[in-house]
């Protein structure tokens, strides 16, 4: 997710040596013996497999979360710690469960089961209702609900056909996948792995980051299953095992999360020669190469009639998408849109600065992130630094009243990767008139498209005018999740939704990147996710920084999402109260 580098900002150091040729190249010699077999493995094999994931990673999960704790020097009797529970294990866990539910579904009825109603968009398109999934997500994600809309082409009656293709070839032979995984967020490795697995059916090549490859060992352990029978193999290193491994003829697909640089260093090279095989459209590789790249993620505030508890919880809400996991996250908002005229909106940039001065700064973990930190201070000697930050820390910061109408603002086109937030003002004589405006400048003027996120009030979403607008809003955003009054990283953390960039990119262009991961459903034709959830939500929502049980609530929801049970709930609920 955004700034990883794998191939060309500096590397963390690292305890563990990386992987020799000759080691990567027994890795491959194995899953190339282990393709085919792979490939036309029983469903019901395949399904055994997952349990027995299920089981092995639960194992590891303890030791997975004290691992990231003190990597980021977070006490795990911080709340806050129990980030690394959600963002790790109870992630992965809950990929597994649905993996299980798809494979099963595919024995079953040859596809996995569409939980709800299947719609035609207003020009024909089909829109599926993905989430809720089950009683469990009814219970623990109280009023939301996520679709996936299909690209043109795929109406409703369609639908069925583009999913898990994989496993209508008739004669599979069998691939190799590459992937590259990123450093800043502990599941996002191994998810990519098992959608390269489970969802591609290819046999995997997981290379870890330098960053966090002090997880690596316990990734073995807890992808046991795979590895002994020859479908996985970890290796390890930085920049130059991962060029080696792009480049390997044993190597049929890649799939990166990192930067547009690494990317491109994949497809092209580097350097002059590099660059001229960009300008060309000269790709170095014959291979398909999928890839996630960040993003310059916006957050629209849509003005409204709001009280007191409204500004403080949209204020904890919108301070989240910032604060989270050290502000290293590629769905990190870093662009936000308020109207002009709005007369709630000093009050809310107030709110926001109170729960920012009371969010204590974190550690900077990430490479790079005091060069990039200091280089955006250096463009906007105006910047708004919240908090005092230690040495290795970084603060809080606003970039205040930036121009909508430069282009070439460092903030619209750079994405900082560490503890900033840009804020824009739109003048509009309306919130319709807004909420065009908005959208304009969310697809001309930022770079990326992997997430956007809107909050509105029911009131606002309920007038006919206003009501409309939002919902043109919601289909005109060129972005691959559109959450409405949710963090749109819930295109990531619910899992069942497809993540990626909204598609399009080229190699030249790539931005975002092109390809989805997760989507356990197993869709082939995907435009955007479009999740949404209440203006205000009771208990309060598990991921918000203010969360007081959050580290006493992960391991119990990661240890439900392992073996789910109705004895589980009522101690999971009474710490959820008391967040």
């Amino acid at each position: 997710m955004a700034v990883t580098g794998a191939l060309l900002t500096s590397e963390a150091e690292s305890l563990l040596p990386p992987s020799s040729r000759e080691a990567m190249d027994a890795a491959v010699a194995t899953l190339r013996s282990r393709k085919v077999i792979w490939a036309t493995l029983p469903l019901l094999e395949k399904i055994d497999l997952v349990r027995q994931l299920r089981r092995s990673f639960q194992e590891v999960a303890e030791e997975w979360v004290a691992a990231c704790q003190r990597a980021e020097g977070l006490s795990p009797e911080n709340p806050r710690s129990g980030e690394e529970w959600i963002v790790g294990p109870y992630f992965v866990q809950r990929n597994l469960r649905l993996l299980q539910e798809s494979l099963v579904g595919i024995s079953l009825h040859g596809a996995p089961r569409i939980p709800g109603p299947v719609r035609a968009l207003p020009d024909g398109r089909a829109a599926a209702q993905v989430f809720p999934y089950d009683l469990w997500d009814r219970l623990f994600y109280p009023g939301v609900t996520a679709e996936v809309w299909m690209q043109e082409g795929v109406g409703p009656r369609d639908i069925a056909a583009t999913q898990a293709v994989a496993y209508r070839e008739k004669l599979p032979r069998g691939r190799v996948a590459l992937v590259l995984s990123a450093g800043n967020v502990s599941s996002i490795g191994p998810m990519d792995a098992l959608y390269k697995l489970f969802v591609d059916n290819e046999v995997v090549a997981f290379k870890t980051h330098r960053v966090n490859d002090y997880l690596g060992p316990l990734m073995e352990r807890g992808f046991r299953p795979l590895i002994e029978g020859g479908f996985l193999r970890i290796v390890y290193g930085g920049r130059e095992e991962g060029a080696y491994l792009c480049e390997h003829e044993g190597i049929d697909s890649i799939h990166v999360t990192g930067s547009d640089k690494t990317y491109e260093a994949i497809v092209f090279g580097t350097g002059a020669e590099g660059a001229r095989r960009k300008a060309e459209g000269r790709p170095r590789l014959d291979k398909q190469i999928t890839s996630e790249l960040g993003n310059i993620s916006p957050l629209i505030v849509v003005p409204g009639h709001w009280g007191p508890d409204d500004l403080a919880f949209q204020a904890d809400n919108i301070a989240t998408t910032l604060t989270n996991n050290a502000a290293f996250n590629c769905n990190a908002t870093r662009v936000l849109v308020l109207h002009r005229e709005w007369p709630q909106r000093a009050a809310l940039l107030a709110a926001l600065r109170e729960v920012l001065r009371r969010t204590p700064p974190r550690r900077a973990f990430y490479p790079g992130a005091q060069e990039r930190f200091a280089r955006f201070l250096a463009a906007y000697p105006d910047a708004e630094r919240i908090g005092e930050a230690r040495p290795g820390e970084l603060p809080w910061t606003l970039l205040p009243e930036l121009d909508p109408e430069d282009a070439g603002e460092l903030a619209f086109t750079t994405e900082s990767f560490c503890s900033l937030c840009g804020v824009v003002s739109l003048g509009a004589p309306s919130t319709a008139a807004f909420l065009e405006r908005a959208t304009a400048f969310c697809n001309e003027r930022l770079w990326g498209t992997l997430n956007a996120t809107l909050i509105a009030d029911p009131a606002t979403q309920a007038a006919p005018e206003s009501g409309a607008a939002l919902e043109r809003a919601i289909a005109e955003l060129r972005y691959g999740t559109v959450a409405v009054n949710m963090w749109a990283a819930a295109g990531y953390g619910l899992v069942i939704t497809p993540w990626g960039a909204y598609p399009g990119h080229t190699p030249q262009d790539i931005q975002s990147g092109q390809g989805i991961v997760h989507n356990t459903l197993m869709f082939s034709r995907v435009e955007k996710n479009v999740v949404r959830a209440p203006f205000r939500s009771r208990p309060k929502p598990l991921w918000f920084g203010s969360h007081r049980t959050a580290h006493r609530l992960g391991p119990k929801i990661t240890a439900f999402e392992t073996s789910p049970a109705l004895h589980k709930l009522p101690a999971i609920f009474a710490l959820a109260l008391q967040g």
